[in-house]
């Protein structure tokens, strides 16, 4: 399935990928090389241009927001669920099977599969979440805010806000490098978009909860990761904040959670693609399916929507080095000791577990759909590639009216992002997205998907030959 081609560019491990995501067999894509489009200066490339309209946005959040209630249900025993299991695959003898575990009276907990907008999509859903044209489509997240339903079917406290001046405080700290940085917690803040909410993002994503792309408003990926926080911790895993969590997720942080940052000449120079194309036949003409933009890319290596880092930086243009911008002031590791990995397809989540079955840390996670669902049962971690050329073909899923194998040069913007870690379970693995925003959203042909930066930040430390067990 996986086999050495030569090698094309820097960007390239030299490796083409086959699986359900993309296709089975190997194709070499050295042939297009002299179709390429021709990398544009960010300076040339318009941000705006690039963005989901608010409509676009609000529509797709709408149509999310039928089936959150369910996942809201189920979040808060869903951490407690993949600790079971991981005891339950460490005490088990070898050989053991699932039915017979469950005879011995450890039931595994099954939850809801919530409903999604692009469980039935015949395209991936990497492309069909920003556009159905032929031509360009624009990667990022799309979404300037949440919509009133999500707000509402996301939590942050128990109660509503206290009317106290410390409380005020909260509720009306400014989106500048003070007010982020200086914001605390008051129990019973509202929902919705606060810098507090932004704080507690970077605080999970330090502490190895990842809550996926920070945007600073409470959403399910944010309420999955203050949960797994709490689970990791042995506090009550409510999935809601409250001052306990507030203290432990502050507790040994002497650094802020967000610092200014300078664009360089470098960041400027790219290279950058004037636009993606969602057409994989055109795509596969392209010498690298690199960002489109600076702020795409920014958002990228600082964990952020790429929206809200536009929004908290409102008088920037990205065009210029030396410009002053806020970003958060993430961590780019993980603990070494990864001995389990667990799949949870009805939480979109993936957990980490150690060698002591100690959960250490979690994604968000986009795993299969109704259409072609992930594997079931336990598998391995088989290789890893970073920057992978990606396989299409028709047997396996038909994008548009592409009939022929593919092969998509690498890049941030490939199907399957910058990063693969493949499983033994044949075409199957964990890799990237060129939509961070969407993690955990939207569905996939059957693969698990991260944020680029957690697919590469796992891949650092995972190692062949490592569990990867799949739950309901």
């Amino acid at each position: 399935m996986f086999a050495p081609s030569k090698p094309y560019n820097k960007l390239s491990l030299s490796l083409s990928i086959g699986l359900v995501c993309a296709f089975s067999p190997n194709i070499h894509a050295e042939n297009t090389a002299s179709q390429t489009l021709k990398p544009t200066p960010a300076t040339e490339v318009p941000i705006q241009s690039y963005r989901l309209s608010k409509a676009q946005g609000a529509t797709e959040l709408r149509q999310r927001s039928e089936s959150a209630q369910i996942e809201l249900n189920a979040v808060q025993n869903t951490a407690n669920t993949a600790q079971k299991a991981a005891t339950q695959q460490a005490t088990a003898p070898q050989g053991t099977t699932q039915q017979g575990i469950q005879q011995q009276g450890i039931q595994q907990q099954s939850l809801p599969v919530p409903t999604t907008t692009q469980a039935n999509s015949p395209v991936p859903a990497e492309q069909d979440a920003s556009s159905n044209s032929d031509n360009t489509v624009a990667s990022g997240s799309g979404f300037a805010d949440p919509t009133q339903d999500e707000i509402e079917n996301s939590t942050a406290g128990s109660s509503p806000i206290a009317d106290t001046a410390e409380a005020e405080a909260v509720k009306n700290a400014k989106w500048t490098l003070d007010g982020l940085n200086q914001t605390g917690w008051v129990d019973g803040i509202e929902k919705g978009r606060l810098p507090v909410f932004a704080k507690i993002q970077v605080l999970l994503n330090r502490k190895h909860a990842s809550p996926g792309a920070i945007d600073g408003a409470t959403g399910m990926n944010t309420l999955k990761a203050i949960s797994t926080y709490q689970t990791m911790n042995n506090l009550d895993a409510t999935g809601k904040m409250d001052q306990q969590t507030w203290d432990s997720l502050n507790a040994g942080q002497s650094e802020p959670v967000f610092v200014e940052y300078t664009i360089t000449e470098d960041d400027l120079k790219g290279p950058y693609a004037k636009s993606i194309p969602s057409n994989y036949a055109l795509q596969a003409k392209m010498k690298g399916l690199y960002y489109t933009r600076v702020t795409e890319m920014l958002g990228e290596r600082f964990h952020m929507d790429e929206n809200f880092l536009q929004q908290i930086n409102p008088d920037v243009s990205f065009k210029k080095a030396g410009e002053k911008i806020i970003v958060a002031n993430i961590r780019n590791n993980l603990p070494e000791d990864i001995h389990l990995i667990i799949a949870h397809k009805g939480a979109k989540q993936l957990y980490l577990f150690n060698s002591k079955n100690k959960m250490i840390a979690s994604f968000p996670a986009t795993i299969g759909s109704s259409d072609t669902p992930s594997p079931t049962g336990t598998h391995t971690v088989k290789n890893i590639a970073p920057n992978p050329w990606y396989g299409y073909s028709p047997k396996n899923f038909v994008q548009g009216n592409n009939m022929k194998p593919l092969s998509l040069p690498p890049g941030p913007n490939n199907p399957v992002g910058n990063m693969w870690i493949g499983l033994s379970k044949p075409s199957f693995g964990i890799h990237g997205t060129p939509n961070p925003s969407l993690i955990s959203k939207t569905a996939s042909h059957g693969c698990i998907r991260l944020t680029n930066w957690d697919a590469q930040d796992l891949a650092k430390r995972v190692k062949k030959g490592i569990t990867v067990k799949f739950l309901e």
